[in-house]
């Protein structure tokens, strides 16, 4: 049974930093890649950043220079650093397992249960 479970989240001013976590268990962490997913209100799905299983990351125009994602095989986790954070960051933010084609960018195929992201004064 694949289980992908965040953790992190939670109340942030602006500016300040909130580092994410996803553990995952019942797949063979090393032979995925891992992406992080967004969702707020009213709002489509965006894919925020992927990792490749050799570490190369990819991120959305909207987090670069702010966000950082990064894995550790041995403790079957993937981070995702977000500094800066602003009050449109404020989202439900999903990790997934999946495959990365440099061809056609990132496929999710397992899913966590989310974890919330609120960015406010």
């Amino acid at each position: 049974q694949v289980q992908l479970v965040e953790s992190g989240g939670g109340l942030v001013q602006p500016g300040g930093s909130l580092r994410l976590s996803c553990a995952a268990s019942g797949i063979s962490f090393s032979l995925f890649a891992m992406g992080w997913f967004r969702q707020a209100p009213g709002k489509q799905r965006e894919l925020v950043a992927a990792i490749t299983r050799g570490g190369t990351t990819n991120y959305a125009d909207s987090v670069k220079g702010r966000f950082t994602s990064s894995r550790d095989n041995a403790k079957n986790t993937v981070y995702l650093q977000m500094n800066t954070l602003k009050p449109e960051d404020t989202a439900v933010y999903y990790c997934s397992a999946g495959r990365y084609y440099y061809s056609g960018g990132y496929t999710p195929d397992y899913w966590g249960q989310g974890t919330q992201v609120t960015v406010s004064s």
